[in-house]
């Protein structure tokens, strides 16, 4: 009975690196970009919640939050990645990094530096017994809420005409642009559906790691994307899977002790390593041909 709240916390962290981790994983998948600001987009949603929860109800705050967060993430794409479109990766990763910089220091100046404390939010950060164990209630909510969203996010991506475009810019950027599709309305609308994911994703995971400064998203951001990288990046349930099993496995090794919970983020970059090693293109990524 003595390891069922770490495998309680490592189910429940899992759902929330998956939610960042399909942002990263749907926006390679049809750029082949690596957004590094991803992370600090999901530091940003929390940094708004708290300076929205004060002058308004938190259940107005809410849906604020998850909207403006998705506004933001369209507005860094509009800003710093569509101007770059027929330019070289490199520029593009170079930019990414920069929006990544530009987000902390924004975060640093609104903040002064100082730590901010998240808003507790009701019924979802009350405490709750489970087998025994005590915990908040948000760690049983998060791998229900991730399921339903992803079950959206697939159903949005196999039957309506948006996610048709999505899926063909990904197998082939430049003919479907030559077939008519709108390419700068389908990597937008990319863009807002891995913020969204990343504003739920920053709800669930500051609820239990409620203090936040500028760099709080560089590690949750980090983890997303090895899981991503892990499951095969630009594959969804790839990254999921990838998620849950970082999650897991994080909070399995926190399980031995502090002696060992000194090694629980660097286990993430080690797996990270094992997989780029054995199979690089991750669990069920597909391996990519070069057109001569």
């Amino acid at each position: 009975m003595q390891y069922v709240p770490y495998l309680l916390a490592g189910i429940s962290v899992g759902g929330q690196y998956a939610l960042i981790a399909i942002g990263y994983t749907m926006v390679y998948g049809i750029l082949r970009l690596i957004n590094f600001a991803h992370g600090d987009i999901f530091m940003a949603a929390g940094l708004m919640m708290i300076y929205l929860a004060n002058p308004l109800t938190l259940w107005l705050a809410v849906p604020l939050v998850i909207l403006f967060t998705a506004v933001l993430g369209f507005a860094v794409e509009r800003a710093a990645y569509k101007p770059l479109r027929d330019a070289p990766r490199m520029s593009v990763m170079i930019s990414a990094i920069g929006v990544s910089y530009l987000v902390q220091n924004v975060a640093l100046y609104v903040t002064g530096g100082l730590a901010k404390t998240y808003p507790s939010l009701p019924w979802i950060s009350d405490t709750i017994t489970i087998l025994g164990a005590t915990t908040k209630r948000v760690t049983v909510i998060t791998p229900v809420l991730t399921v339903v969203l992803i079950v959206g996010l697939v159903i949005l991506i196999k039957k309506t005409k948006i996610g048709m475009a999505m899926r063909a810019v990904s197998r082939d950027f430049e003919t479907s642009r030559l077939m008519g599709i709108k390419i700068n309305t389908v990597i937008s609308v990319t863009f807002l559906i891995g913020s969204l994911l990343a504003a739920v994703g920053s709800l669930l995971y500051f609820a239990n790691y409620t203090a936040i400064v500028p760099t709080s998203g560089a590690m949750p951001g980090l983890k997303a994307f090895v899981a991503a990288v892990f499951g095969g990046i630009g594959s969804i349930p790839g990254a999921v899977i990838g998620a849950f099993l970082i999650g897991l496995s994080e909070n399995i090794i926190k399980s031995g002790g502090s002696s060992w919970t000194t090694f629980s983020d660097a286990f993430t970059f080690v797996l990270l390593i094992i997989i780029l090693a054995v199979k690089p293109t991750g669990l069920f990524g597909e391996k990519q041909t070069d057109k001569v």
